[in-house]
């Protein structure tokens, strides 16, 4: 067997993502031959080297799985919390043969939704690098009705915080997103095309223009449409597979992010007022390229928002 970088072994093993393996390596997690290695360079040969991950023996790599999750509110989407929270990893305590599995991506506490689960960390790395820009698909319930004006101005971008609350990190713009009415209501529904996942950026978003979020359900990730039952999850087929490993593959559009330095500082209503013909009307403001493998079923979209 030729030669390969300790964090792609250590991610084809399901161990983790390879991003996480990067990090096990330079804190010093990772033996090789009983030698000690830090340097993210470093190749070696599963079949000759005897590799250990925390003091666990790597056994080769096994078997890939890939599992459609509905993560119910309630949950925190990580392998273990601090907090004593419930985890999505409680799911899959009782499955069969499931491996190794994390969740890809993230979706807040009070969230809910689909997350991919799986052991294959490569492909895992490549859906969460932000070039990538897999378009995930949101229900999003918010408090009163924002006028269109308001709309016109998320679906070009917003400066909103970055990181976690509290931060102080400075602003960011968010890229332009897909936004349309699915519930007339007074407090209504919207269907969001999102190809960033900032933290809590959707609530961020709606904050800004003066409206607080109820409810966000994900309902698209990539070419995966939801179909199971909070609390519930499948295995995905081989097409669904091919399909998200053909959306890596997609060029990305370019685009240069904004800060406050770089818009001098003024404020997202601003902002949204001067972004240009591609944020008025319903027509979004840009779209990530090429073509989508399986789009959302109208149908079934609306009928995921309760």
């Amino acid at each position: 067997m030729a030669e390969e970088r300790l964090q792609k072994i250590i991610a084809a093993a399901g161990v983790t993502s390879r991003r996480k393996a990067e990090e096990l390596i330079t804190s010093g997690m990772v033996q090789v031959n009983g030698q000690m290695v830090t340097e993210l360079g470093t190749k070696a040969d599963l079949e000759r080297d005897h590799i250990r991950v925390n003091g666990k023996l790597l056994q080769g790599a096994e078997k890939h799985r890939y599992y459609m999750l509905n993560k119910p509110r309630g949950y925190v989407t990580t392998v273990s919390d601090p907090e004593k929270r419930p985890t999505v990893m409680e799911f899959f305590a009782k499955v069969r043969n499931a491996g190794r599995v994390y969740p890809v991506g993230r979706l807040d506490y009070l969230s809910e939704g689909l997350i991919l689960m799986t052991n294959d960390g490569a492909l895992a790395n490549l859906l969460t690098k932000a070039a990538t820009q897999v378009e995930k698909t949101y229900l999003v319930k918010v408090s009163g009705k924002p006028p269109e004006a308001a709309l016109d101005q998320l679906r070009a971008g917003v400066m909103i915080e970055k990181g976690r609350y509290g931060s102080r990190e400075g602003r960011v713009r968010t890229a332009p997103v897909q936004l349309k009415l699915l519930r007339d209501a007074e407090n209504p529904w919207y269907e969001m095309v999102l190809i960033e996942g900032r933290n809590r950026e959707l609530r961020k978003m709606f904050e800004e223009v003066g409206h607080h979020v109820e409810k966000i359900r994900r309902v698209g990730f990539g070419p995966l449409i939801l179909d199971v039952p909070p609390g519930e999850m499948r295995e995905l087929d081989e097409q669904e597979i091919a399909a998200l490993e053909r959306v890596t593959r997609r060029k990305p559009v370019k685009r240069v992010p904004e800060t406050d330095a770089a818009v001098g500082g003024k404020p997202a209503a601003a902002q949204g007022a001067t972004a240009g013909k591609s944020a008025g009307g319903t027509k979004p403001a840009a779209k990530a390229p090429g073509k989508r493998v399986r789009p959302p079923a109208k149908r079934s979209v609306k009928k995921l928002a309760r």
